[in-house]
């Protein structure tokens, strides 16, 4: 009896599976799955503002490396300069 059922669920199992592989391999092959307009419309409907909005984030982000890695600098610069006012004393 278990091993009836087992079988049964594992045939049907089998078959929806199949079925859904079926499902998908056909929407693959119709383009269910391509958007080719998508980047072009999102660059079309862009305001100038949403445009700007990302090149000033982009300014910001670097200015704000820029700034990190000078201030980097700046602090490899006092390390050293401590370690030679240290020897020399």
């Amino acid at each position: 009896m278990i091993d009836d059922t087992l079988f049964f669920m594992l045939i049907v199992g089998i078959i929806i599976s199949a079925g859904l592989l079926m499902i998908f391999v056909w929407a693959a092959r119709s383009g269910q799955f391509d958007d080719s307009n998508k980047i072009v419309n999102g660059l079309l409907f862009d305001s100038v503002d949403d445009l700007n909005d990302a090149i000033n984030k982009e300014k910001n982000s670097k200015e704000a490396k820029e700034s990190k890695l000078i201030s980097e600098i700046k602090k490899e610069e006092d390390k050293e300069e401590k370690k030679v006012s240290q020897k020399i004393d």
